[in-house]
């Protein structure tokens, strides 16, 4: 062996092994199902708030209200939800327009609770095209620099709400979405998830 890899395998040995810089990891205050329920009373949004469920293949939880009217219509007609998404994928076609049951829930908004904005907004992007979306995070994540500079500036764009939720488990609202939505026209997807949260709305109600 060489002197010069002697002395440099003299000095690894040697060497003091610096302690990494352990990040905290973030945790929710309180539950989601507690966050989620505290948010949608200070978002003011009107209906039952469904236990969290998988739609898109994201983790949400669901404010809707049954439609009375369209509810009863079904109910005469014996046609209950229906969330085969082959079966709902064929009401949008032309030729059933009029002939397929109608939607029986509106979706007030759709919720996400998240320990971080990128997941949060993830969730619930895709469903603010369509109506109110929002996102929970902890307040610590609200103080960070990507915080400011990259998660508002993307909530706006899409116009999604954040509530921030501190220690104690109480929320304040950080971000007001978009006040106004434009009505787009339903789709195979929109309908598919209508019919999964009316098949939810039921069984919260029984």
């Amino acid at each position: 062996m060489s002197r010069s890899a002697g002395n440099t395998a003299a000095v690894h040995k040697n060497a003091k092994t610096l302690p990494s810089r352990a990040v905290p990891a973030v945790e929710l205050p309180a539950p989601s199902e507690e966050l989620a329920a505290k948010a949608v009373e200070r978002l003011g949004w009107k209906g039952v708030l469904l236990p969290q469920l998988t739609l898109l293949g994201r983790k949400v939880f669901v404010v809707a209200e049954l439609l009375p009217d369209a509810h009863a219509e079904r109910l005469c007609f014996g046609v209950g939800p229906v969330v085969d998404r082959t079966t709902v994928a064929t009401w949008v076609w032309p030729e059933l327009t009029g002939k397929v049951p109608p939607a029986a829930v509106r979706i007030v908004g759709v919720l996400a609770v998240a320990k971080h904005w990128r997941t949060g907004l993830a969730s619930a992007v895709p469903f603010a095209l369509h109506g109110d979306a929002a996102v929970v995070l902890p307040s610590s994540v609200a103080l960070t620099d990507d915080y400011l500079s990259n998660c508002l500036p993307r909530a706006r764009r899409y116009g999604v709400s954040i509530v921030s939720a501190d220690p104690d488990g109480t929320v304040s609202m950080d971000l007001a979405g978009a006040p106004e939505h434009v009505s787009l026209e339903q789709t195979a997807v929109t309908r598919w998830v209508n019919e999964v949260v009316y098949e939810q709305v039921l069984a919260t109600a029984s």
